[in-house]
């Protein structure tokens, strides 16, 4: 999805990646970004926020219910098994090398996605609530 606006909360130059604040395993993945982005390419955000809110309407995706991860880079949003191809492409070796999977045609790896974000709370567990960053995070977040 392009968008021929500016995204509100993001800078022109920023790698935004939207995840559910609730869902354990995107809390997990989460905090697997900002171990590995050395280079602190990318800004987190949930989709439960502010920020969040604003963005999934800005691009006209659903703000009570979201079942994937999204990233926006250049005003373009990702979604599904793209959008974590695309972060993966921006992590250092050997993570980078996942992107092996652009090969599978994305009907398919949106298939095995859709799966497991479709059962991510029953399979991995769900917040009662939004974790808030670290004070250390706190310049990793939108």
């Amino acid at each position: 999805m392009k968008s021929t606006t500016t995204v509100p909360y993001i800078s022109e130059k920023e790698h935004v990646i939207l995840f559910d604040g609730v869902c354990k395993l995107c809390h997990g993945w989460s905090r697997f970004i900002i171990k590995h982005d050395r280079k602190h390419i990318f800004k987190l955000a949930t989709v439960q926020s502010v920020q969040g809110q604003a963005i999934l309407q800005h691009f006209g995706l659903p703000a009570d219910h979201f079942d994937t991860m999204l990233y926006i880079e250049n005003h373009q949003a990702y979604e599904k098994s793209t959008a974590f191809l695309k972060v993966i492409q921006k992590l250092p070796y050997p993570i980078k090398l996942l992107q092996v999977c652009y090969i599978v045609p994305r009907f398919i790896r949106d298939w095995f996605y859709d799966r497991i974000a479709l059962n991510r709370y029953r399979l991995f567990g769900k917040y009662s609530e939004c974790l808030l960053p670290t004070a250390d995070h706190n310049s990793r977040f939108l």
